[in-house]
């Protein structure tokens, strides 16, 4: 097969469909697919991850105007090599078959019964700019775990990651393996619109409705990992030091531009203002200065810079009070850069913005509270988070806010980190999602479980009555069934 080449930088649906078809048919003339055929995938996967690092890391940061190279060996690289080393260790006790327990008296007649996790076939993957390489190939170590062939949507806003991305797998695999496609909202559109085997889709939730919808056409199972506004939660014990100083790591990593990333703070009114000013001294210790800070990554383009600062305008204008953590008083207005310091915001309001939408960048609102009831009541009558983050050391508060919260997952006593646990699965509900993958679950997400049943010798059938004409037997099945 050719490359997926088209004017303007588009691919037409009849192109993405051929590599599709080609894939489906690989997929097909293979069958079973080994375990060493998916470790074999899922190795060549990391080992392109590894030998073309340096690459990798300039083209997302030239993406970003600026990222980090240690932070997208953290974030990105690390999380896929890492995805790779976990299927190793667990991959083949993943396939087994599970037996299951038969109904009485089948199991003693001989009757056996199990599931058996077969692959699903072709698994389409759309991937976000934000972690481009993470969010693009974790996804793809999961399909290959689970026996599928791999095609991936590149984000159009991280071009040059994209590709290169295109070219690595190219040169890694066979088209009919894994295939990555560049282009952009047209590109998008057409390939949320192939009958999938299975799709996922990582990104905003309005975006996410047009993919639902498209996938329903052809009853494509689909895995969406959106996001929302992550709470997190101060509690009245919480250690205020400890407490700040990871909230500003998770906040400032990708200058906030996480799907977990904390998007507002909920801390006791007694504490709002230490709260605050530990927030800005921990940011001003890892981030000393910014604009030329190696350390702190760019706002991806002008236009997202502009939104943020939209929403601090939106939230001023109304009332909110603004605290601009900017530690070496550099001057942002006077730069090329799209690098925005942290602002925080107090005072804030439902008719703000920045209560409303997800902020994905390094702007912070705080709201206080008297007590957890009215935290939980508050986010439940919210969208249901993709994450959730709480911070105190009575084992009662935990527990209020764990069990009548509802949320993708909860970090307690720091932020985000357990998205990185490859044995927690990765997920949001409602509003930030559905399904999940990474570890087990996600060898379930993209496999199908499907249900064998082996008959004995004996005519089970007749002993029971089931087979006409009716009489005796079946009345006295029957009259032993119906009864708890």
């Amino acid at each position: 097969m050719e490359a997926l080449e088209a004017a303007a930088g588009e691919v037409s649906k009849d192109e993405i469909m051929a590599a599709f078809q080609a894939q489906r048919d690989a997929f097909h003339a293979e069958l079973p697919v080994t375990y060493e055929s998916r470790m074999d995938r899922i190795n060549r996967t990391a080992q392109m991850i590894i030998d073309n690092k340096d690459a990798l890391c300039e083209a997302v940061s030239n993406d970003f105007g600026h990222r980090s190279s240690v932070q997208t060996v953290m974030t990105d690289l690390m999380s896929v090599v890492g995805h790779a080393k976990d299927h190793k260790k667990n991959l083949r006790k993943w396939m087994r078959p599970e037996r299951r327990k038969m109904d009485f008296p089948l199991g003693l007649l001989g009757a056996s019964g199990a599931v058996e996790y077969q692959p699903k076939g072709v698994v389409g993957v759309i991937s976000p700019w934000n972690f481009p390489i993470n969010l693009a190939f974790d996804p793809a170590i999961g399909a290959f775990g689970a026996g599928n062939r791999v095609m991936i949507k590149f984000s159009e806003f991280c071009p040059e990651t994209g590709e290169l991305a295109k070219q690595l797998v190219a040169k890694y695999f066979a088209p009919e393996e894994m295939t990555v496609i560049t282009g952009g909202p047209a590109t998008g559109k057409a390939f949320s619109e192939i009958p999938w085997d299975h799709l996922i889709f990582t990104g905003g939730g309005g975006i996410a409705k047009h993919v639902m919808a498209a996938a329903a056409q052809n009853l494509t199972p689909v895995t969406l990992e959106l996001g929302g506004k992550s709470p997190t939660i101060v509690g009245p014990d919480a250690d205020i030091q400890k407490t700040t100083q990871r909230i500003a790591m998770g906040k400032m990593m990708n200058a906030g531009q996480i799907c977990l990333a904390p998007d507002y703070l909920m801390v006791p009114a007694d504490k709002e203002d230490k709260v605050v000013e530990g927030i800005a001294s921990n940011v001003a210790e890892q981030y000393p200065t910014m604009i030329a800070n190696d350390d702190y990554t760019s706002v991806i383009n002008g236009r997202h810079k502009e939104r943020l600062q939209g929403l601090i305008d939106d939230a001023v204008a109304k009332g909110a009070k603004q605290t601009v953590v900017n530690p070496g008083d550099e001057d942002f207005s006077n730069t090329n850069s799209n690098k925005m310091p942290l602002t925080v915001l107090q005072n804030v309001n439902e008719d703000m913005r920045v209560m409303q939408e997800e902020i994905f960048g390094p702007v912070l609102p705080v709201k206080t509270y008297r007590n957890l009831d009215e935290v939980v009541e508050y986010v439940n009558d919210h969208d249901r988070p993709l994450g959730l983050y709480y911070f105190g050391e009575t084992e009662a508060d935990k527990r209020k806010v764990l069990d009548r919260t509802i949320s993708g997952g909860v970090t307690v006593n720091d932020v985000i980190f357990h998205i990185a646990q490859h044995d927690l699965p990765f997920g949001g509900i409602g509003p930030s999602g559905m399904g999940a993958y990474t570890g087990p679950d996600g060898f379930k997400e993209f496999s199908h479980a499907k249900a064998v049943y082996r008959q004995p010798k004996v005519n089970i059938a007749k002993i029971a009555g089931f087979l006409p004409p009716y009489g005796s037997a079946t009345e006295k099945t029957m009259k032993q069934q119906m009864k708890l």
